[in-house]
């Protein structure tokens, strides 16, 4: 069996591979990037494969059984793009997709959810026998911030008390690992989140706690947000994004407590004093 990925060179994608190393034989993975090049040091197989250009998927596709579609980071551009992979797949006779979605992504009110039906809807046209991930927030999307807290003296957000069941980035390339190396989960669509949520004044907390330092959270009115967001060099519509992310967040939009990820996983997914630690690290 050849196990395929996109998006392999990227964040997601290099941790998938270490984990699928562990469950099968790294013969049967088949990396694919836009630049096979970047992918030299996986360890596997790499064949370029670009999501804006469909010649390169229907030969990288040739022979391919089970394909993980990492979502685009092209927002914007994601829903063309997996169709590209979707139609690309069914060509060469992929037997069954796994594709990595938005948690909750048929109801999130957050905008890059829209993407993620759009593809979901295409799978579930295309025929192909198929999984849907839908992954909650990366515990590093906050943990990244950390440096700017730090700097600030404090943590700054518009998510309010709102609860956020993030994981590690690391738990939910081992849930793809384990869907895509095993049977039983054709047409079920899996809510992954972390076990245990946390605010944002949780994690101002934790932040204190392995500093020693007093890092208090000020939450700011969503436009305030964005324009700090500005002020640190990010362009203005990404700034603009994440703060209606943190918005939608204080609604429970990032809120899951069904435990699917710990269940897929077979353990308890990385607490937040152990994403903490290793972002001080």
């Amino acid at each position: 069996m050849t196990i395929a990925f996109t998006g392999a060179t990227g964040q997601l994608g290099r941790l998938v591979v270490a984990a699928l190393k562990t469950r099968v034989d790294p013969t049967t993975i088949l990396a694919l990037a836009r630049t096979p090049a970047s992918g030299a040091d996986l360890g596997v197989t790499v064949h370029e494969a670009d999501y804006g250009r469909p010649e390169t998927l229907a030969s990288a596709l040739q022979g391919v059984q089970t394909l993980l579609l990492i979502s685009s980071s092209e927002i914007g551009q994601r829903a063309a793009q997996h169709q590209n992979v979707i139609e690309a797949a069914k060509a060469a006779g992929v037997r069954r997709v796994v594709y990595t979605s938005l948690l909750h992504a048929d109801s999130s009110p957050i905008g890059l959810a829209d993407e993620h039906r759009a593809t979901e809807a295409a799978l579930a046209a295309s025929g192909l026998a198929h999984t849907i991930l839908r992954n909650g927030w990366y515990a590093e999307n906050y943990t990244g911030s950390i440096p700017a807290a730090l700097q600030a003296g404090a943590l700054i957000g518009s998510a309010g008390d709102g609860k956020i069941a993030a994981a590690a980035r690391a738990d939910y390339a081992e849930a793809a690992a384990v869907v895509v190396a095993s049977d039983g989960h054709d047409g079920k669509t899996y809510e992954l989140a972390a076990d245990q949520a946390w605010t944002l004044s949780d994690l101002a907390a934790e932040i204190s706690r392995q500093t020693g330092r007093e890092i208090p959270y000020r939450n700011l009115p969503e436009a305030d947000y964005a324009a700090a967001l500005v002020s640190a060099g990010l362009p203005q519509p990404m700034a603009a994004a994440i703060a209606g992310w943190d918005v939608a967040a204080a609604g429970g939009a990032l809120f899951d407590d069904s435990r699917q990820l710990s269940k897929l996983i077979g353990r308890e997914t990385t607490p937040l004093s152990k994403s903490v630690a290793d972002a001080l690290t």
